[in-house]
């Protein structure tokens, strides 16, 4: 009976949290009118909320969003796994002077608020006229900068440090260079990490609409963020079905990601990187 108690409380409070979400849905399939019913679900749902907002911008389609943000995520994403596992490799297994000072350093960079660095990083980017370009989110990730790079740095070294060096002399007496050792011994051991990095940075690059919303300035560029926006700005008699369906549809991609990746990321976070 206490089993049952407990799991008849875990599931009444999994429908609280997860109201939020059947209200999102059921309101994506609501025309104006029905939005202010008490109802969850509309009388007679309007599915072409999905295929009106699809077209709602005029002139371009979220098709042509979701390639764009599709196309920067995964430049982004390549920059980040490249830049972070070779720094995270040279600060957990090499020897170099002041090690312990450029680690310090790059970790202080992690105190620094996200806001302190708007204005600086906008001008520098304008004076190389980088604006309206994809190149502000992808080259400070190719130096293990960006959203979350120094966080990530920090979780790699963690899980290198934990793999054992035995690896690595056995590895060296068959002839193998420290790069060879990064490519064959490490990175291998490293995919639950490497797993957590990608979702954390898929996330939080997906999200990231202050972002997009400083550097892209052309309507071909924007991302599925700044399209969404744009359905509030581009309709005088506000469709609040469509925004609510195109908004459901932007948050697909994400969890399904998350979804197929949940195992990896649970055992990124709990293990120490050590095989049996």
């Amino acid at each position: 009976m206490k089993n049952v108690a407990r799991h008849a409380f875990m599931i009444l409070f999994s429908l609280i949290m997860v109201y939020p979400v059947i209200w999102w849905i059921g309101a994506s399939l609501k025309s104006n009118s029905e939005l202010s019913s008490p109802n969850l679900f509309p009388a007679k749902p309007k599915w072409s909320n999905f295929t009106d907002g699809w077209y709602s911008v005029p002139g371009h389609s979220f098709t042509e969003f979701y390639v764009n943000t599709f196309s920067l995520e995964i430049a982004v994403l390549i920059a980040t796994l490249l830049s972070s596992t070779l720094v995270a490799f040279g600060f957990g297994r090499l020897d170099f002077p002041l090690k312990r000072f450029w680690f310090s350093l790059l970790m202080l960079t992690l105190m620094l608020p996200g806001q302190v660095l708007i204005i600086p990083q906008y001008a520098m980017f304008h004076q190389l006229g980088w604006v309206n370009t994809y190149l502000p989110f992808v080259v400070p990730h190719l130096l293990a900068g960006g959203a979350g790079g120094t966080f990530f740095v920090f979780l790699l070294v963690q899980f290198v440090r934990g793999i054992p060096r035995e690896l690595d002399e056995s590895a060296k007496m068959d002839g193998c260079s420290w790069f060879g050792i990064y490519l064959r011994i490490i990175m291998p051991l490293m995919k639950p990490a490497i797993v957590t990095v990608t979702i954390f940075c898929f996330l939080w690059n997906w999200d990231d609409f202050l972002g997009h919303l400083l550097y892209l300035n052309s309507v071909d560029k924007y991302t599925v963020g700044l399209a969404i926006r744009m359905i509030n700005d581009s309709q005088a008699g506000q469709q609040w079905g469509q925004l609510l369906a195109m908004s459901l549809v932007s948050i697909v991609p994400a969890t399904l990601l998350f979804m197929f990746l949940q195992r990896y990321f649970v055992e990124g976070i709990a293990t120490s990187g050590i095989k049996g």
